[in-house]
């Protein structure tokens, strides 16, 4: 019999996953509560640019119970309440801070907001969605000083290393704003999350696997990658329209081979959030892999894991 291997993150899975952070960090299950707090995004109301990016329907995953009218604490008693109903009982309870850029108000505002959802009794930190152009030395110390008593993560939308795709996608900003904001983040001492889209147009399988070198030069804590997926009623959805021959759309057993090679080359220490992305049908546009939950691809990508006996910073060269 072959003995179990420990993987240099501390368990067995062949990723460093999302699951094992949380139980490291806080020594149980903790389950991130939604939580929309009304803000808007520099790239709607014209300080950047209008319309948004290409990609952007927050409905797509902005849970129901989650309404600006409705109060922070109204917010997490709901979604405690929906995920006990979903799920088993988490110990502990992050309030996340998801829709549009939540940084994006004067810091009095924000030290309001996130001093009442981490004044909840359940809720143990906050994660903070927000862009790398929404940011600055004053708001990063607010979290740098809530982060003493409490869990506090900044999680950035990247999307992409490349400068051309970020254009092409009206994101607004480029990749060196991304890294300036990550860096600064992480020094004060505060986790750093990024997300990242993969098969934006324009980007080949090589160009995905390719900068994974570059995500490695970033001090991140944790990472999420989603499958590029087109909205209804997004501009991408027109630009598929006009030409559908310039998307990408893999098949699931395709995509989980190619996250793979991603894997192989991403640094072991950063933890792996989620690889694949879900939405609800009704917003669902062109090709899309129907009713899969992410559970279920969780599932098939550790399998053909252990299968392959591939994981995670196998190919990684320290920088």
């Amino acid at each position: 019999m072959s003995e179990t291997r420990i993987y240099p993150w501390g368990d067995t899975r062949p990723f460093n996953s999302y699951a094992g952070y949380f139980r490291r960090t806080f020594g149980g299950r903790v389950q991130k509560v939604a939580v929309n707090a009304g803000f808007t995004c520099p790239n709607r109301d014209g300080t950047v640019g209008t319309g948004g990016c290409t990609f952007c329907n927050n409905g797509a995953f902005t849970p129901s119970y989650c309404q600006p009218a409705k109060s922070v604490t109204q917010q997490i008693d709901e979604g405690i309440e929906f995920h006990r109903r979903r799920y088993r009982t988490a110990e502990r309870y992050l309030a996340y801070f998801q829709s549009y850029s939540n940084t994006y108000a004067p810091v009095e505002r924000l030290r309001e907001l996130y001093d009442e959802a981490l004044s909840h009794p359940l809720v143990t930190g906050v994660v903070v969605g927000t862009r790398p152009d929404c940011v600055d030395e004053e708001k990063l110390d607010l979290f740098a000083s809530l982060a003493r008593d409490k869990y506090v993560a900044i999680e950035y939308g990247i999307e992409s290393t490349d400068d051309a795709t970020l254009r092409a996608v009206n994101r607004g900003h480029d990749f060196a704003t991304a890294r300036r904001a990550v860096e600064m983040t992480a020094q004060r001492g505060l986790h750093v999350g990024a997300h990242f889209i993969l098969g934006l147009p324009g980007q080949s399988d090589a160009d995905l696997v390719a900068q994974t070198d570059v995500i490695n030069s970033l001090p991140l804590t944790t990472i999420k990658f989603h499958q590029l997926q087109v909205f209804a009623g997004t501009a991408m959805a027109a630009e598929y329209d006009a030409d559908p021959s310039r998307f990408r759309f893999w098949e699931v057993d395709e995509y989980i081979d190619l996250f793979i090679e991603i894997l192989r080359r991403l640094r072991p220490d950063i933890v792996v959030e989620r690889f694949a992305s879900e939405a609800p049908p009704r917003y669902h546009y062109g090709r899309n892999w129907g009713l899969i939950r992410n559970e279920t691809l969780l599932a098939r990508l550790e399998k053909r894991l252990l299968e392959t006996g591939a994981y995670q910073g196998e190919k990684f060269i320290s920088l």
